[in-house]
């Protein structure tokens, strides 16, 4: 059994990657914001500074706006934990996992 992580997005992380993209490209809040239709840009800022993170929908939207996909803009958190077997020359008939920390 290898080592699986359980994959999250990193909000804060993925935030600057849609302001990068933003910005790479030349585009200002409120052209973004005129793209997707809204009122105000208030949900823009949010993305932007991590606060949250785009609907499905939105994100969907962003790809296609900033001409990548969804994997480019959005930012995987590096995991802080990891589960790792035991070497199967153990007596047990069980394979037996524990928690091994990461910390730098």
């Amino acid at each position: 059994m290898g080592t699986k992580y359980y994959p999250v997005i990193d909000v804060i992380a993925t935030g600057k990657n849609i302001l990068r993209l933003r910005k790479a490209q030349g585009y200002s809040v409120a052209d973004l914001q005129e793209f997707l239709g809204f009122e105000a840009p208030q949900a823009i800022y949010k993305w932007q500074s991590g606060k949250s993170l785009p609907s499905t929908d939105n994100l969907f939207a962003l790809s296609y706006f900033f001409e990548v996909s969804i994997e480019d803009i959005l930012v995987a958190k590096k995991p802080k934990f990891q589960v790792v077997a035991q070497e199967e020359s153990c007596d047990s008939d069980f394979l037996a996992l524990f928690i091994q920390s990461h910390v730098a």
